[in-house]
């Protein structure tokens, strides 16, 4: 029992590491500083925490087109929880940029977790990568019977290889233990990215469990992780035991074998206690084998009868909210794929309008795809926004697109004119509002001066009047949930339209609130309850408008806020000024005429709409009110969430105040083109 204590003791001094435990920054290529390769990898890695944590703990994606394409991946344990992994691989990322921070290609095993971050500028999904190796080792005594422990050890970790290469697409992990009287009890992990093959996965582990014993056999614990694949084992429990899959149970403590027997330490003795009787079963030996599996056999038929009524009630969950939202005017459904498929245009006519989606007529790029101006037969301008062949998310957004917008008009949203499918082509076909987005004006530091103080507060106004159509006013409930400056185009005479209903969310009638086990959106303008907990409500696009206001009157991002030589996020620096008496400080230079009672006014309602308490921020019904008299009388507010970063990419701190009172961590504020998968509105 003393040795016991002494090696799991041992087993928890400091790893020694083998490797280089930080960031691999491969010599494929570089890119420049504030390049599209830059600003693609940027939003990318920014985006990987959320999804990872979603999904999981594994997300594969990619951004941007040729030769600027950047492909990344995230990964976390197995037994994660979706916090610790959304730390990890946040904290990963951040680390990750900071140490190769002009290299085409990455890769980090970093946090506590270990997680493991990559990125390229080539597809790495599905390939098996080998270098670079990093091991480390516990300090602990060397065994004295290393040959019996050898044959122990082996083979744990053959069988916990065989099971983590024998996972799923979403994930291949495993973790198992064995008990040997002769040793203190081992404890092993592995796992690979869920994306290999299951022999790739295996080939992977396999030469880690070879590596190992190459620099570190005799140790008492240790580790050896690859790009691909990760392998530890250690003398004490550092995984979480009932989050992993199911292993097999753990070879017997059977007495050790006689001199003759071949078997392995650490195994079962197979000899029948039997053999000297006349081949007969005993009845007790009979019962103790039929009760058990007759009990199995009927928990797994009770068990598939359960899963069976909860996806048929879940179908009927959905198809009935389908109904809800899609024959909210009292047509049947079929009568709604009718009204929709009559806005469908020919895909010649369109190759035509945009000529043949040249150059010339490109627009603009999303995350979507490419926008492109075209000029109908009848002489009419559109906006085409063509859905990328190599996108994996936009065949929802584009689905989800229609059937919002063939049922919303109001002069603040860009009207959806048609939509064309045929073949591999996607598009959508809007009006055209000549003067682009919002954040093409306010935060350019020439164009900004043509948004005058009266420009400006017409665009703010006109905002709030479009989400309080989409919260109240509309004969759907909508949440937009990806409401920021490049979503807000303005036309000719610099009115805005709320634009991109892609990631927009459909709620009853009654409904106030609902919970997505997917993030979407873009970070920065997420309210908090929604980016940690996926807790979304109107008081989420509430809080985006409030952050909206602030950008708008300071011209400044809210993640590159710069005021004199100091740069922080923009919330921290308004809350500084409010409290401080100084707010004139958030106004942006260039706004030298207009009303500052009207500026203080809108930063104030800006304020009150990012803060961190849900049921503290105004409808958008009341904004609307605030904006239009000024003799109403405006509450204190509050801190606003996420309050507290220093830094360019503000590190922010929330709390739900929803019933299940979970709690977060800090999180970087980033600008994301998050993927979006909920394929029915709800």
């Amino acid at each position: 029992m003393q040795n016991h204590i002494k090696f799991i003791f041992l087993s928890h001094i400091i790893f020694i590491s083998i490797g280089f435990a930080k960031a691999h920054c491969y010599n494929n290529g570089n890119f420049t500083a504030n390049s599209t390769y830059a600003n693609n990898r940027y939003q990318i890695l920014s985006s990987l925490a959320p999804n990872v944590s979603a999904n999981t703990g594994f997300f594969s994606t990619s951004i941007g087109q040729e030769p600027n394409e950047v492909y990344a991946h995230g990964l976390c344990r197995g037994d994660a929880t979706a916090e610790s992994c959304f730390n990890c691989i946040n904290s990963t990322s951040q680390q990750l940029m900071a140490e190769c921070p002009n290299q085409k290609e990455a890769t980090l095993w970093g946090g506590e977790g270990p997680c493991l971050v990559r990125y390229s500028n080539r597809s790495i999904y599905g390939t098996l990568v080998l270098d670079p190796q990093e091991a480390g080792y516990n300090t602990g005594d060397i065994f004295s019977n290393m040959t019996e422990f050898g044959e122990v050890w082996e083979a744990l970790v053959k069988r916990v290889i065989v099971r983590a290469s024998s996972g799923s697409s979403r994930m291949k992990f495993a973790t198992e233990e064995v008990v040997v009287a002769a040793f203190p009890d081992i404890y092993a992990m592995a796992f690979c990215t869920p994306d290999l093959s299951q022999s790739d996965c295996s080939v992977c582990l396999k030469q880690n469990a070879g590596a190992y014993e190459m620099c570190c056999n005799g140790k008492q614990g240790g580790y050896v992780q690859r790009p691909s694949c990760y392998l530890r084992w250690d003398l004490y429990p550092f995984y979480n035991a009932s989050a992993s899959p199911p292993a097999p149970p753990p070879p017997s403590q059977s007495p050790p074998p006689s001199p003759s027997s071949n078997s392995p330490p650490g195994t079962t003795n197979t000899t029948n206690a039997n053999d000297d009787d006349d081949g007969g079963i005993e009845p007790g030996t009979i019962a103790a084998i039929v009760v058990p599996t007759v009990t199995f056999i009927a928990f797994l038929a009770l068990t598939c009868i359960f899963l069976i009524q909860r996806r048929r009630k879940r179908y009927q969950d959905v198809e009935s909210k389908s109904k809800n939202c899609f024959c909210a005017s009292k047509k049947n459904y079929a009568d709604e794929v009718e009204s929709v498929k009559s806005l469908q245009f020919d895909l010649a006519t369109i190759r035509n309008a945009t000529i043949n989606f040249s150059d010339a007529n490109k627009l603009g790029q999303g995350g979507f795809g490419a926008v492109y101006k075209g000029t109908l037969p009848d002489g009419q301008y559109v906006a085409v926004k063509r859905l990328s062949r190599h996108s994996s998310q936009g065949e929802i957004e584009f689905k989800n697109e229609v059937l919002l917008m063939t049922k919303l008009q109001h002069r603040n949203l860009v009207r959806l004119l048609g939509f064309c499918l045929a073949g591999s082509e996607r598009l959508l076909i809007y009006e055209f509002v000549p003067n682009s987005s919002l954040d093409h004006f306010i935060f350019d530091s020439t164009k900004r001066v043509l948004l005058n103080w009266q420009n400006r507060y017409r665009i703010i106004g006109g905002i709030a009047r479009g989400l309080l159509y989409l919260h109240e006013d509309s004969r759907l409930r909508i949440i937009h949930r990806d409401l920021k400056a490049g979503n807000i185009m303005l036309n000719d005479e610099m009115s805005p339209k709320i634009s991109d209903f892609g990631m927009a969310k459909l709620l009853e009638v009654d409904q106030t609130q609902d919970d997505t086990s997917r993030i979407v959106g873009t970070y920065g303008y997420m309210a908090p309850e929604y980016a940690m907990h996926g807790h979304f409500s109107v008081k989420s696009d509430v809080y985006s408008f409030g952050v909206l206001v602030l950008e708008i009157i300071s011209g400044q991002k809210i993640n590159r806020f710069r005021y004199g030589e100091e740069a922080e996020d923009l919330l921290t620096f308004a809350w500084k000024n409010w409290n401080g008496g100084t707010v004139s400080n958030l106004i942006d230079p260039t706004l030298r005429v207009g009303s500052r009672s009207e500026m203080v006014r809108c930063i104030h309602i800006g304020l009150l709409c990012v803060q961190e308490n849900v049921a503290s921020r105004p409808t958008m019904a009341s904004v609307v009110l605030m904006l239009s008299s000024s003799s109403l009388s405006l509450s204190a507010p509050l801190r606003p969430a996420f309050f507290g970063g220093t830094s360019v990419d503000s590190e922010a701190s929330a709390s739900t105040t929803t019933a299940d009172q979970s709690k977060s961590k800090s999180v970087k504020f980033t600008t994301n083109e998050a993927s979006i998968t909920d394929l029915v509105p709800r």
